[in-house]
């Protein structure tokens, strides 16, 4: 449009001369007049010329706003602008630092390990006047763990725990037996250094190594000894499943030579305790390789550590009413010994133990001991990591020969063989158990017993993290 308007301005300029040209001579105007007259059409032509492009511009300012006015096509209804969504990241960001550092300063962990089991147990169920063979699948250990520090040394642990949920006719609820869940494990603690720990709550009783220092998580065969709960045996000393109230004093001095526990706990109580006394138990190992320090050993390293350790305990309360028998002292005492060691690729552990106890807590199934009477019992089993890897894992077979002795009464023996397949060490792991409970006599006066030898086969996958 500027084109036109120049050439219309040139094409007026030179008619206005042509113009002039023919009319002046005739008029005989003179030359200022004509120049002025140029001037002024010069003047209107640029005057109309501004005009024009003042109206161009309001237009294309008009058809901008109606532009700007327009909606903009639809977005994405999940997406957010890109400021917001930066300030979502940084929000988010701080808020993991700032959990990070909270859980980094007050040492939070927490986890859950679980057992599940299928057991064919010979002759496991009554069946009328009879007995008849038993299929029971049941979770063996559901366990939630949390632990923490309030402050620099002194913090908490705590199980929250259900065992041997399902197990055909166990039903003890208020320990987590069979059909429910409870505290397993809960105590307060102040670390003062490594030789002294004062740990106040429910825990292990520091009296054998094998259910006294062993977590059950990281076990060599499958189960515990079978009359320290292992299999489908009790406990032969009194416990809260294994644990009991009170206080522990123990550490780890001369950089874990020797490890120590002393404790004070509620014992037997009510009417078998009517003096109310307090038991007492205490431990000592001696680790002549690599130390174990932690409050839960393991019961094979996987080739991971070399131990040697050689442990005693003892258990005691006195004045105890067994089996209608008053004044009756209750002393346990034992030795062990643990051995774990790498060979090449592979790794050997061995243990074995001796309990002697006079005046038992406890009348154990599975066997001729009662409460009141003197018993001696020992266990030695071990096992070899295979060095070969079989897909993602490695094999483990295992033995374990177990006695238990009663004064003047039948002995049982307990045989097992089995094997452990590690997918992630004891965080993912299959086994396979075979047990025999063998007794003497076809009689027991107390307890389960079928009338002969029993075998049990047990099946577990155990996962943990």
């Amino acid at each position: 449009m500027t084109k036109h308007i120049n050439f219309c301005l040139v094409a007026l300029v030179l008619a206005g001369m042509t113009l002039s040209v023919k009319v002046i001579p005739a008029l005989a105007a003179p030359v200022e007049a004509e120049i002025e007259l140029l001037k002024k059409m010069l003047t209107d032509l640029e005057r109309k010329k501004d005009e024009e492009i003042n109206e161009l511009k309001k237009r294309i300012a008009a058809l901008e706003q109606e532009t700007q006015k327009s909606p903009a096509p639809p977005a994405a209804a999940s997406e957010a602008p890109p400021d917001e969504v930066k300030e979502v990241k940084q929000e988010v960001a701080t808020l993991t630092g700032r959990l990070e550092n909270f859980i980094e300063k007050h040492k939070l962990k927490a986890g859950l390990r679980m057992q599940a089991w299928y057991q064919f147990m010979e002759d496991g169920k009554a069946a009328g006047a009879g007995r008849k063979d038993l299929d029971d699948f049941m979770l063996r250990r559901f366990y939630f763990y949390l632990q923490g520090e309030a402050f620099p040394g002194f913090g908490f642990f705590a199980h929250i725990a259900g065992d041997r949920l399902g197990q055909d006719g166990l039903d003890q609820p208020s320990v987590g037996l069979g059909t429910s869940i409870a505290v397993r494990d809960a105590w307060v603690y102040y670390k003062l250094g490594e030789p002294l720990t004062i740990q106040l709550g429910r825990m292990y009783i520091p009296f054998t190594r094998n259910y006294g220092t062993t977590s059950t998580f990281g076990l060599l065969p499958l189960e515990l000894a079978f009359n320290q709960g292992g299999v489908r045996g009790g406990i032969f000393y009194y416990s809260k499943v294994g644990r009991d109230d009170g206080v522990v004093l123990w550490g780890n001095p001369w950089g874990g030579l020797i490890q120590y526990r002393l404790g004070v706990f509620d014992g037997v109580e009510g009417a078998a305790n009517p003096d109310d006394n307090l038991r007492l138990a205490g431990r000592l190992s001696l680790s002549l390789l690599e130390p174990e320090t932690s409050w839960f050993n393991q019961g094979t390293y996987l080739g991971q550590k070399k131990v040697l350790s050689l442990g005693t305990g003892f258990d005691y309360q006195n004045n105890l009413t067994l089996n209608n028998r008053p004044d009756e002292n209750n002393l346990g005492w034992t030795v062990d010994l643990f051995f774990d060691h790498p060979i090449g690729k592979g790794a050997l552990t061995a243990e074995a133990a001796y309990i002697n106890v006079k005046n038992m807590t406890q009348t154990l199934g599975y066997s001729w001991l009662t409460a009141g009477e003197d018993a001696q019992m020992f266990y030695i089993q071990g096992g070899y990591l295979l060095p070969w890897q079989l897909g993602p894992g490695k094999l483990q077979p295992y033995c374990r020969y177990e006695r238990l002795f009663v004064k003047n009464r039948p002995d049982t023996y307990f045989p097992s063989f089995g094997l452990n397949y590690y997918l992630k060490g004891q965080k993912a792991k299959l086994s396979v158990d075979w047990t025999q409970i063998t007794q003497e006599e076809d009689h027991a006066p107390s307890g389960n017993y079928s009338g002969g030898d029993q075998n049990l086969v047990t099946v577990q996958g155990q996962v943990g993290f």
